[in-house]
């Protein structure tokens, strides 16, 4: 599911949004960047209530409604014909993510309790394959449809609708865990929840690893934008040749992730970040 999901996702996005939204007539700077960020906003504002849904509901529950919204926001791109619509739909498409992510890590972390390091970064990894795929067979589609966007769009559809297949069998909850978490539901409150938001921001070590990864994010999510753009419009780079240079920065990070997950249940996880932090910030200087 985590496949075919960040491969739908990712290819929405890496590298024909930059083009699709010039090709909307977006003015230039402030909107330019809102078209960029829109579907990282629902990260921001359904992570943190859908982890906590998912203690009540189950993640399973989570995770299927993510599914849908990867099945059914491809196929909103192929009515867009203004680039105000395009971040409406870029801000629903990024709520399948926001919950998809860290409820599925959940439920890897609950399932492999011992090695949830390794099991996550392994998830990660594979999410990862898809993250890899999608900017060289974006690039390759609108190479040969020549910027035929809604040829990449449908696509895109495709791999939702295959994630959202994918999910359905593995999503089915026996008895056992769907009585449980129905008497999890009627003992927990509102209040409980907030409460157990307040212990989190009040956790320094998951504040510091939150800011490590937010500025990560805001790096990479910089680069991945405008950086095609930068090679369409300066360098003259066709999309395949910009889509093959977006994926060859993540094929070291698929084949890494793994290896530093099972290191860092053995030594800890605080020297691998900061080894990753000045790896990662090393070629921007």
């Amino acid at each position: 599911m985590g496949l075919f999901a960040i491969l739908s996702s990712t290819m929405s996005k890496n590298p024909v949004l930059p083009h699709f939204a010039e090709s909307l007539n977006t003015p230039e700077g402030f909107w330019t960047g809102v078209v960029a960020i829109a579907s990282t906003i629902p990260g921001i504002l359904i992570s943190l209530p859908a982890g906590s849904l998912s203690d009540i509901l189950g993640r399973r529950k989570v995770l299927l409604i993510s599914s849908v919204i990867f099945a059914s926001a491809p196929f909103l791109y192929l009515l867009i014909n203004s680039w105000w619509q395009l971040i409406l739909v870029r801000f629903y498409h990024g709520f399948a993510t926001g919950m998809f992510v860290p409820v599925a890590e959940a439920l890897i972390a609950e399932t492999f309790p011992t090695k949830r390091g390794e099991r996550i970064s392994l998830f990660s990894s594979v999410t990862i394959v898809g993250r890899s795929i999608a900017p060289i067979l974006g690039g390759s589609i609108l190479s040969v449809t020549n910027n035929n966007f809604h040829s990449l769009y449908l696509a895109v559809g495709a791999a939702g609708v295959t994630a959202f297949i994918t999910a359905l069998p593995f999503l089915r909850e026996k008895r056992r865990i769907a009585k449980k978490k129905t008497e999890a539901l009627k003992k927990t409150t509102l209040k409980g929840i907030v409460h157990g938001w307040k212990s989190v921001a009040k956790a320094r070590g998951v504040l510091t690893v939150g800011f490590v990864e937010a500025i990560q994010y805001y790096t990479y999510g910089s680069v991945e934008f405008f950086f095609v753009k930068y090679m369409g419009d300066v360098i003259n780079l066709d999309p395949f040749l910009q889509g093959a240079i977006m994926t060859s920065q993540l094929v070291v990070v698929m084949l890494s992730k793994p290896y530093f997950g099972r290191v860092s249940d053995r030594i800890g996880r605080r020297a691998p970040i900061i080894l990753g932090c000045i790896i990662s910030g090393a070629p921007y200087h």
